[in-house]
């Protein structure tokens, strides 16, 4: 769409418009996911620190579990972004992020002294942690700039998290080659820097629902597969044909321009916008303004009166208080009377929740189960007798199968609800029921199982964290939305620890023992345990198949008390609310347009007067505060 600018001054005021705008936050989320899933390249570091520090496996599932469940217990983030502005939490997250993986590097590379297993892992914990406050900062203010496109915009943005393993990957072999020990250099300082760099572009802002919101989300989407697309091939080229460092660079090059490919997505949108308004302010004469003035509403006044009244203890006649006037007991009360679904829950009646408590249940059979084998690659392909190459194959496709879960789950559930009114909870449902298929294929360890083994648990990982997300803001609202998002992901490393530490590396490093006392061997102090064989982790991925099963029957009784829920209109109220700030053209009797702007409470009386396109081109209004 072609605009002329009458000058570099209308074209700098352009461009601060497109940097203002609800979409320029996207794409600057989707740089930050792209960058913010080290915590899926464990595989790719963990044999370093089992052999430069004489690790077992238990001990190494530890540190693994350490890094799950400071990559999932965001509560602390998502309390930081209640009560701060998204750049609080941004630096935050940056500072951490360097200091955990600052010092892993220093650990393994020997620069320091060999640190306590306790010291490692406490350096993963706050390193994986670290993702949370970007994560959960740039997520949550996206969905709550599009919430009726929530289910799109959290496939599209958790996608890229899991793809961004593989985007790391490329560029870490760009600037480092194949040094392995620099790779946790390198997630050290790039995730703080993209971070820093939009310190100040994250942020939620209010503004009414474009009708053509999910069709600018499927262009972020091409763009996404695209990257997912080229990375895919050059995975195959770089297995078949060894990469030196200039054709790594050219591949990381490719890699880039793509996802900056996002940017002509923004561009364009705001484009229609600029365009519409300039034409408003050019013929003013072809649009009547008609404004509310700043501070007057057409709701009634509140009469408080009536509602305080209620509020003040009463007593009986020998002086105590009625029992359902206590205070105490009006906070007990309130906390397990929850509102009607949909509304906003806070964050005790969240806990308290029947529905949030089956949700946790499922998930964490389900996706502790599939993060168990995502940790566990490294060691699966190595007992299996897999070659070194094979290995990063198999982590590079839970990357990219990861991301498609996760894009795929959100896209499609968001279409088969709009248009068929198909329930969230029984697409998960049906995607845990398929992830025991994968686990399976890895107890029996059937010959080259673990490709596809590999491409079921990415992406049935990723389809269920991007329904748990959307799921838990359908249910429970949005209101606290940063702090119940990071409840849910807690179910992931309570399951991994469970499934992960307490099983499969107890079992690994007993099978291990057999085989050293079959073979006459005694296990040296600090000596490596290694398994070889199928019968490494049959005995455990069978026990996370029942398991996994489980959770699909306890997800299909979500099923059944939502299904009410789900046939209403859950997005009503939000098109309702963005009536409130929507700017609407109409024509007139005289062929001019009529321009009626509704007063928000959230824009101040110094904004700057915007004005909408018209149904036919569908801008978004932008006001800022």
């Amino acid at each position: 769409m072609a605009l002329k600018f009458d000058s570099w001054q209308e074209l700098r005021l352009f461009a601060l418009h497109v940097f203002a705008s609800r979409w320029f936050t996207v794409f600057a989320t989707l740089l930050i996911m792209s960058v913010n899933g080290s915590g899926y390249m464990f595989g790719l570091y963990s044999n370093n620190i089992k052999s430069s520090l004489g690790y077992d496996q238990s001990t190494l599932n530890l540190i693994s579990f350490f890094k799950d469940l400071g990559g999932n217990l965001g509560v602390f983030a998502g309390l930081i972004n209640e009560v701060s502005s998204p750049w609080v939490a941004l630096l935050i997250g940056a500072a951490m992020n360097f200091f955990g993986y600052f010092m892993i590097w220093m650990s393994i590379a020997g620069h320091v002294a060999k640190p306590h297993v306790w010291q490692m892992c406490l350096y993963i914990c706050i390193a994986a942690n670290s993702l949370s406050f970007p994560n959960t900062t740039a997520l949550v203010a996206c969905v709550k700039n599009f919430p009726g496109s929530r289910g799109s915009v959290i496939g599209l943005l958790k996608g890229l998290i899991g793809l961004s393993g593989a985007i790391l990957t490329q560029l870490y072999h760009a600037i480092y080659g194949d040094d392995s020990e620099a790779l946790v250099l390198f997630i050290a300082w790039l995730p703080a820097a993209v971070s820093l760099v939009f310190l100040q572009t994250i942020r939620v802002m209010k503004s009414a629902r474009q009708p053509n919101e999910l069709r600018v989300f499927c262009n972020f989407l091409y763009v996404s597969l695209g990257v997912a697309a080229s990375i895919m091939t050059l995975i195959v080229i770089q297995n078949r044909i060894s990469f030196n460092r200039l054709q790594y660079a050219a591949s990381a090059s490719v890699v880039l321009v793509l996802l900056f490919l996002s940017l002509y997505v923004v561009v364009k949108e705001e484009l229609k916008s600029w365009k519409h308004k300039k034409q408003a302010l050019e013929d003013p004469s072809k649009f009547t303004l008609v404004t509310e003035k700043p501070g007057v509403s057409s709701e009634p006044p509140l009469d408080i009166s009536e509602n305080t009244a209620t509020l003040e203890p009463q007593l009986t006649t020998d002086g105590a208080f009625t029992s359902s006037q206590r205070p105490y007991l009006s906070w007990l009360k309130k906390i397990f009377k929850a509102p009607d679904r949909g509304e906003d829950y806070t964050i005790l009646q969240t806990a308290f929740s029947i529905d949030m408590l089956i949700l946790f249940i499922a998930t964490t059979c389900s996706a502790g189960g599939a993060l168990t084998a995502i940790n566990n690659l490294g060691q699966l392909g190595s007992s299996l007798g897999y070659p070194s190459h094979s290995i990063a194959t198999f982590i590079s496709l839970v990357s990219i199968w990861n991301f498609l879960g996760r894009v795929t789950a959100g896209f499609a559930s968001e279409i088969l609800l709009t248009k068929y009114n198909f329930p969230r909870p029984s697409m998960l449902t049906v995607v845990i029921l398929l992830s025991s298929s994968g686990h399976l294929l890895i107890a029996f360890a059937v010959p080259h199982s673990l490709y596809f083994a590999s491409v079921i648990m990415g992406f049935c990982y990723g389809a269920q964290l991007s329904l748990l997300f959307t799921i838990i803001s359908e249910l429970f609202g949005l209101k606290y939305y940063s702090t119940l998002y990071n409840v849910g992901a807690l179910s992931s490393p309570l399951g991994s620890f469970i499934f992960n530490v307490k099983l499969a590396g107890h079992l690994y490093d007993r099978e291990a023992l057999k085989q050293m006392e079959a073979l006459g061997l005694v296990r040296k102090p600090g000596q490596e345990l290694t398994c070889n064989g199928g019968r490494c982790y049959r005995t455990a991925f069978m026990v996370i198949t029942a398991v996994t099963l489980f959770g699909c029957i306890i997800s299909f009784i979500l099923v059944l008390r939502t299904r009410r829920f789900y046939e209403s209109d859950i997005y009503k109220k939000f098109r309702e609310e963005g009536s409130l700030v929507e700017t609407e053209i109409a024509p007139t009797g005289n062929g001019n347009r009529t321009v009626e702007i509704a007063n928000n409470a959230a824009v101040s009386t110094s904004s700057t007067l915007t004005v909408a396109a018209s149904p036919e081109t569908q801008p978004p209004t932008n006001k800022k505060s």
